[in-house]
């Protein structure tokens, strides 16, 4: 979930911790390309900042194959939290090439500790904890999707 953009105020989600988990919106494909590999998700696209706030919170499950990407609409430094969510997640920080600039591994869940992007990004995408170490995912690699232009 999104923390900051380039101030120190953190976004707060709707609803608090009793909110039920928002309904899932469509899902779009997207790949991530590591050397000779490619490597398949099925994500949401958090595009609002009231979608973007709201991310992950209260799931307690998310299929192996899913993923959620947030679209910040412009290059800038971001910073996440893990506030309501319960599942450990990989935060890819990509670059608007596609590129990804950083990840934080295995980020621990119901944390308020902000995870900074380190540079400015476009997006960042979310996808299970330990994935990125078990596919072999570093930076550098790149993401196929519709929001980075090539």
């Amino acid at each position: 979930m999104p923390a900051a953009s380039q101030t120190s105020q953190l976004v707060q989600a709707p609803g608090g911790p009793g909110a039920a988990a928002p309904a899932s919106a469509a899902l779009e494909t997207l790949a991530i390309v590591s050397g000779d590999k490619r490597h398949g998700f099925q994500v949401e696209v958090m595009r609002t900042p009231e979608q973007r706030a709201r991310g992950l919170m209260h799931r307690r499950y998310m299929p192996a194959d899913r993923g959620m990407l947030f679209d910040f609409a412009r290059v800038e430094p971001v910073a996440m939290w893990m506030e309501n969510t319960y599942i450990p997640l990989d935060m890819l920080f990509i670059r608007a090439d596609g590129t990804i600039a950083r990840i934080a591994e295995n980020t621990e869940p119901l944390s308020q500790r902000t995870i900074p992007s380190g540079e400015p990004v476009l997006s960042v995408l979310e996808i299970n904890g330990g994935v990125s170490r078990t596919l072999g995912i570093k930076p550098g690699d790149r993401i196929e999707h519709a929001l980075f232009k090539r």
